[in-house]
């Protein structure tokens, strides 16, 4: 007598194949959800080890990773499924040549899942397209970083229970930081009120200042030091300077000490307050900082793993998360040229070029790979 057919496996293969490249590939009630299991793994490990059993993570890391790459890894370790993949591309194929379409085609055959970071803007969006596996951008060039924002998020929900009505000011490099990114517009998603704190050739780029403003309705408030706002703030969101991003025109050792967060500017701050950073840090934050109550950007990086497993879980199907269909995007073939000069469309010359449309007031059109706005 034959086998009974595997029910579960069947639901699997019927649902809809989800990635993570932007944050918009979730919607804000499917975020809670994946925080609610995040807790519940964070509280309770042992409960969920082994629902990944016999699945592999494959890791693809085009440039250099501390958090991202071994918080993804115990994750995965976590629920008893496997890791394989690379952190040094100059072992790989890519330097024969290969691309990013060709190299998806591949490890779709070798794992279940795949997180990728590279060094070109809209690169993880390419993987997706080219693999029948879920993909995760570990971070994508100075484009964006979705799982940090949602490692950040759930660390500010943990302590401040909310998003909406808080005060945050991101702090630093903000131009090309995709932390920030993707942080800033986490962030207003939630109803959070916005303070970009840098010098003006650091200030947030502006395909990210026109999504805040036509998908969230907000003009965050720019100011060049600290001081002018530490007051006000309920969060405190420190980033490094990207001096490996930096453009040959912009001369980094004039802006590198133009920021810093040390005790003595803490003094004026909530006695509440967040101190928070994706790291790693250089010196734009201080190490006098780390006893501090306030400080919460080891607790930040902690949070990643258990954020990462519930991401892992909903992803491959394997929780019962209402993962069924992404929210709508109005993304369609474009005849202009991306004139980002990291977006991969100019690196991967079988692309074509897509825009996406995201409508408010006034309709904005973007590069569907790296969110450089199109004229």
């Amino acid at each position: 007598m034959p086998n009974p057919p595997d029910r579960t496996a069947r639901k699997i293969k019927k649902r809809k194949m989800r990635h993570l490249v932007t944050l918009d590939d979730l919607s804000n009630f499917e975020i809670e959800q994946i925080f609610r299991l995040a807790a519940g793994m964070q509280s309770h490990l042992e409960t969920w080890a082994g629902i990944c059993r016999s699945k592999l993570l494959a890791t693809l890391f085009y440039e250099p990773s501390t958090r991202t790459r071994l918080s993804f890894e115990s994750a995965m370790e976590r629920l008893n499924g496997g890791t394989l993949g690379f952190a040094d591309p100059q072992a790989t194929s890519a330097t024969k040549g290969e691309t990013l379409a060709d190299t998806a085609r591949m490890v779709t055959n070798y794992a279940d899942l795949i997180v990728v970071r590279h060094n070109w803007a809209g690169a993880a969006r390419v993987i997706a397209q080219h693999t029948h596996i879920p993909v995760i951008n570990g971070g994508d060039g100075s484009h964006t970083h979705p799982t940090q924002a949602l490692a950040d998020l759930y660390t500010i929900i943990q302590r401040k229970s909310k998003i909406e009505g808080l005060t945050v000011g991101i702090c630093g490099d903000l131009q090309f930081g995709r932390a920030a990114h993707s942080f800033a517009l986490a962030v207003a998603r939630f109803g959070g009120n916005l303070i970009h704190i840098a010098p003006k050739p650091l200030q947030m780029p502006p395909w990210v200042l026109a999504q805040l403003e036509q998908c969230h309705g907000q003009i965050p408030l720019e100011v060049e030091s600290i001081t002018e706002v530490i007051d006000r703030l309920d969060v405190i969101y420190v980033n490094r300077l990207q001096e490996e991003r930096l453009p040959p025109s912009m001369d980094a050792a004039a802006v590198r000490g133009s920021y810093l967060l040390n005790a003595s500017v803490m003094e004026n701050a909530k006695p509440d307050a967040m101190i928070m950073h994706p790291l790693p840090r250089v010196n734009e934050l201080a190490y006098e900082l780390d006893d501090d109550p306030r400080a919460a950007y080891f607790e930040q990086s902690a949070n990643a793993v258990p954020v990462r497993m519930a991401l892992i879980a909903s992803l491959v199907g394997l929780e019962q998360l209402i993962l069924t269909q992404p929210p709508e995007r109005d993304i369609a073939l474009s005849t202009q040229t991306c004139e980002n000069t990291n977006c991969v469309t100019n690196y991967e010359t079988y692309l074509t070029s897509e825009r996406e449309t995201f409508k408010g007031d006034v309709k904005l059109q973007a590069c569907a790979y790296c969110g450089n706005l199109l004229s």
